[in-house]
């Protein structure tokens, strides 16, 4: 029998992305680490040379700063209330794009990377790409909803998984994915757009549209893979071998074997990055929140990839702090 979990609303009606928990972790299980070798310094909007830097921004949000060039993954940083921490969740929550939070965040960026289209990956994702010029890249369903909200197109790339982009010094292969299941066995959302819509206006005018990861390869430095739900087509990570991977937390047993097939799918990874497994509906401040459900979560991945991947380093990360791999 699959477990359940505290949100019987989303369960049986538009269910969770793949939530989890943060911060601190209990006592005895596991504490924060940091990759091995790895250097932490406080995150900066300045322009920068040299190293790849990594920086999580919440749920399954990246900044990755490469030389002067910066690549955006699943940037959701309004981080609105929409009661699913909180309860009731409200599925007619306004999508209001938090420009306060974003600006001082987002100075520039050059690529958009987007691995589904759930408000809480895709939502700030417009705003981003007007303000900055980037180029979005994600499912024909990102391609339509960027349309709808008024994107021009020639910053849109539809993307299906097999694709391998050169930017130069650094590469992003298209990874076919899966979308996590709900303890009812269902997705949140569900649906594609194959034409745009009238502009979206509440959350649950933003479905899933399917689901793709992303590794990304950089010119003499680490290749890393990110995930942005808990399931996985394993046979389509074959002779991936990330160094490292961003692996979303999963919230419900109903997908079986999830870690093993990822894991084992990926080569098992030099470190493995817990994401998706904080309260993204509050403040952007360390440390992560993290709900009693949510950090039992957590403590019991950390203490899966252990016992199936002995050789894993894991790292949990912290808002905003720069990770160098």
């Amino acid at each position: 029998m699959p477990s359940l979990d505290r949100r019987r609303f989303l369960r049986d009606a538009a269910a969770t992305t793949a939530l989890v928990s943060a911060g601190g972790l209990a006592a005895g299980v596991a504490t924060p680490a940091q990759a091995a070798p790895s250097t932490v310094a406080p995150a900066s909007t300045a322009r920068r040379t040299g190293a790849v830097s990594f920086r999580w921004w919440g749920t399954a949000g990246w900044r990755v700063d490469i030389g002067d060039r910066t690549v955006l993954v699943d940037p959701f940083l309004s981080r609105i209330d929409t009661g699913l921490f909180t309860g009731p969740f409200r599925t007619d929550t306004a999508l209001t794009v938090r420009t306060d939070v974003i600006d001082p965040r987002v100075d520039r960026a050059t690529t958009v990377l987007v691995t589904h289209t759930h408000w809480d990956h895709f939502m700030d994702v417009p705003y981003i790409a007007k303000r900055t010029g980037a180029r979005v890249f994600g499912t024909l369903t990102a391609y339509h909803l960027g349309l709808a909200y008024g994107v021009p197109s020639t910053q849109l790339s539809a993307v299906k998984g097999g694709e391998v982009l050169d930017f130069g010094d650094h590469s992003v292969e298209v990874v076919g994915s899966l979308h996590s299941r709900n303890p009812s066995y269902s997705v949140a959302f569900p649906g594609v757009r194959v034409s745009p819509p009238p502009q979206p206006a509440t959350i649950a005018d933003l479905p899933e549209g399917d689901t793709l990861g992303y590794l990304l390869r950089v010119d003499g430095g680490p290749s890393v893979y990110f995930t942005g739900a808990s399931d996985v087509a394993e046979r389509n990570l074959t002779g991936l071998a990330p160094d490292v991977a961003m692996v979303a937390m999963q919230n419900a047993t109903t997908t079986g074997d999830y870690l093993p097939r990822l894991l084992a799918g990926l080569d098992y990874p030099k470190v493995v990055v817990p994401v998706h497994y904080d309260n993204f509906e509050t403040e952007l401040r360390n440390p992560p929140p993290v709900a009693p459900t949510d950090r039992t979560h957590l403590n019991e991945m950390i203490a899966a990839i252990r016992r199936i991947s002995p050789r894993s380093r894991v790292l949990v990360p912290e808002y905003e702090t720069a990770y160098h791999f």
